[in-house]
């Protein structure tokens, strides 16, 4: 298990790479925070702003208003929080300040919202020209669709994923995680850092204006190409690539499914032999990739046959060992105890005090010489609201003590 530093609103004494940087994290909800909390893992110092007793969404199904939820303590976790309303005009004018003794800025506002609240990318780097600002948004901000609010199952259906997502008798689907969200904070992310080193190589500050959607059209494969190309658009397949045969999912004898990739040559020679049919490879009817995809049922019946009888670690442990792409498709249930998983700790139990040990996502990418870590766990609403409004802003316990009585923070 790890162990959180002894006062979390207060620096590190094990500092990593982004160590010396300072995030405002005045986003909500996923894509952007988490974009701030990949920073906060390599060690830049993230100051997350919350609406008083609420908090930010991943806090909403907690048993008390603004409480701290598995969610929260995973996608909050090495953040500052303080509690800031940014509907009060004296919020506003905080948030700026602490724009101005900051690197990075991180929201998610809607451009009308954003001068609603003079809280623009403009306003901010009138603050500090050497300021970094994140803009998150459903469509970015220019475009007839700017001020839109979008989340990922919208953007999913915006940018194209849903349409080709499911099977071709059935209705479109989406993903079963939030997958765009945490695709453009790692979009976010990367920009900061390269927008970090223009600024040191005398570039001074700028915005990085990310759209959902355009993170999730990157991810579109030359689909839209291929198809002015062709004429040919992309069409929902199921587990099936028309062009990339045999590669699919099955069941196996113990009902749980292996997914299987021996799309290439070799691939499909090393199978024919594994399921005991050796001859399909001199067969006219599969010998050639073009002459699989056109036959590929029969050659699926074939292999889904051989798999139907065997459970699926077994058929795993007989294909891996041909060297053929396998793996069973992992419930939580199995990740908990895969060995890989556990061998290269890919998640570690973190024991909370008011939630005991917890399995939290480790930090990734590994870096060899300066790794990310988790310092400490999402914290209780406004816990350094002292810290950062004293040590960093100046202001003095009555003036903090007055923002508190009037729901400033």
């Amino acid at each position: 298990m790890t162990s959180p530093v002894s006062d979390p609103c207060t620096s590190d004494p094990l500092p990593g790479p982004l160590d010396g940087i300072r995030v405002l994290d005045l986003a909500a909800v996923l894509a952007a925070p988490v974009a701030a909390t990949l920073l906060g893992e390599f060690g830049a110092d993230v100051i997350k702003v919350e609406q008083p007793r609420v908090g930010d969404f991943p806090r909403h199904h907690a048993s008390q208003p603004g409480g701290r939820t598995p969610q929260w303590l995973q996608e909050g976790r090495n953040k500052r929080s303080i509690t800031l309303d940014l509907h009060d005009a004296r919020g506003q004018a905080i948030a700026r300040r602490l724009a101005g003794r900051s690197d990075v800025v991180v929201t998610n506002f809607r451009p009308t919202t954003a001068a609603r609240w003079q809280l623009t990318p403009d306003d901010l780097l009138a603050e500090n020209d050497q300021l970094v600002v994140l803009s998150i948004t459903g469509y970015g901000l220019t475009g007839p669709y700017s001020d839109r609010g979008s989340f990922d199952r919208v953007t999913s259906a915006f940018s194209g994923h849903t349409h080709v997502s499911g099977y071709p008798d059935r209705p479109p689907v989406r993903a079963g995680f939030a997958t765009i969200d945490f695709m453009s904070a790692y979009l976010g992310a990367f920009a900061v850092l390269a927008a970090l080193r223009a600024r040191d190589r005398g570039h001074g500050g700028q915005v990085i204006d990310l759209a959902l959607y355009e993170a999730a059209f990157r991810a579109n494969e030359a689909s839209l190409a291929e198809y002015v190309a062709s004429g040919t658009p992309r069409q929902r397949i199921g587990n099936r690539n028309p062009r990339i045969v045999p590669a699919t999912e099955s069941p196996a004898r113990d009902g749980r499914r292996v997914s299987y990739h021996a799309g290439t040559q070799p691939l499909f020679e090393r199978l024919a032999k594994v399921i005991g049919r050796p001859e399909l490879v001199d067969d006219s009817r599969f010998a050639t990739l073009a002459a699989r995809v056109t036959h590929q049922d029969e050659l699926y019946d074939l292999v889904s046959e051989w798999i139907g009888c065997l459970d699926a670690e077994s058929v795993v442990q007989h294909l891996s060992a041909a060297d053929i792409p396998a793996s069973v498709v992992n419930s939580l249930d199995d990740i908990l105890v895969n060995e890989h998983y556990l061998a290269r700790g890919t998640f570690e139990f973190v024991d909370d005090v008011e939630l005991g040990p917890l399995p939290m996502v480790t930090p990734v990418p590994r870096l060899s010489k300066t790794p990310a870590r988790i310092r400490h766990l999402g914290l209780e609403l406004g816990a350094c609201n002292d810290e950062v409004l004293g040590g960093i802003l100046h202001f003095s316990n009555a003036e903090i003590a007055e923002l508190e009585a009037d729901g400033v923070v």
